[in-house]
């Protein structure tokens, strides 16, 4: 069984989890990164919105980026899976699926969430590609396309907003009845925002780029890209283990400097925001690791 000592263990090395760990690399802090190889963005053929790689799969950015990190020296990647963790007289320890253990002084969770994309034929192959989830990560190349948004209540009158800007052909899928107030109901209206209430059965697809929908009547209708609003859940267990405050939607509670109502532990990235995007993922990576090193240098100073 493997045990070693870190100043910094960072669960989770996409975007968040690497930011996290170059500021801490730069500082010369010896850090552990524990990764299981699942970004939640493993589909999705492009990534956009970020300065200097827009455009770019998430799997070119991600591997630059680890690349980057590695550079320095104090810094080591291990690819395992956190299963468990315990506080400790000196900090933490982190334990993985293949029993090895891990110690540090702090903990950096950046492990992303876990979309619940609904068990509808179609939808888990399309999830990312053409059944996308965001106007600013997506939107542009679907400008003037056909849309389709599945969602109901605020969120579909959210994203009906923006899309709205994008194109002029929205549909809102409510997958039941529909839960608008009667001003949402007026907005929609006067957007010539359709609604259909409809339950649906299928989405038709070729490698994952939508083509039609089929609803449980029998009605198939032809649209070019497709919003969802599904729920989430954490990707790990970890932040719940050592007791983690969470926001009734389900994200860990942060202060502004990414920590956590657990001393010594911060978190990163879409697990702590409702931002869904690369860039706010390296963001929110860089000031939990600046922090990091901040209080690491007044424990000692």
């Amino acid at each position: 069984m493997t045990e070693k000592e870190y100043e910094v263990i960072i669960i989770g090395g996409s975007y968040s989890g690497l930011s996290a760990a170059m500021a801490l690399g730069r500082s010369l802090r010896k850090t552990l990164i524990i990764d299981s190889g699942k970004p939640c963005n493993e589909q999705t053929p492009h990534s956009h919105n970020f300065l200097t790689q827009d455009g770019k799969t998430p799997k070119e950015i991600s591997e630059l980026s680890k690349k980057q990190v590695l550079e320095y020296e104090t810094v080591e990647f291990h690819q395992g899976k956190a299963i468990d963790a315990k506080t400790t007289e000196k900090g933490f320890e982190i334990i993985t699926e293949n029993g090895e253990k891990f110690n540090s002084k702090k903990l950096i969770i950046a492990t992303g969430i876990v979309d619940e994309v609904p068990e509808i034929k179609g939808f888990k192959e399309s999830w990312g590609i053409s059944l996308i989830h965001c106007p600013y990560c997506h939107g542009y190349e679907y400008k003037g396309k056909k849309t389709a948004i599945i969602a109901n209540g605020d969120r579909a009158v959210h994203i009906a907003s923006l899309v709205k800007n994008l194109t002029e052909n929205v549909t809102i899928l409510t997958r039941g009845k529909a839960e608008f107030t009667n001003e949402q109901k007026e907005k929609l209206e006067r957007n010539t925002i359709q609604i259909i209430e409809t339950e649906i059965s299928e989405l038709k697809h070729q490698n994952g780029m939508v083509e039609n929908i089929v609803f449980s009547d029998g009605e198939e209708i032809e649209f070019e890209a497709v919003y969802g609003a599904f729920p989430f859940k954490q990707h790990a267990d970890i932040p719940q283990i050592l007791g983690c405050d969470f926001t009734e939607m389900g994200h860990i509670k942060t202060d502004f400097m990414q920590k956590t109502n657990i001393p010594g532990v911060f978190v990163c990235g879409d697990n702590s925001s409702m931002m869904r995007s690369v860039s706010n993922a390296v963001m929110t990576g860089n000031v939990s690791g600046a922090m990091v090193n901040m209080e690491l240098v007044a424990d000692c100073f």
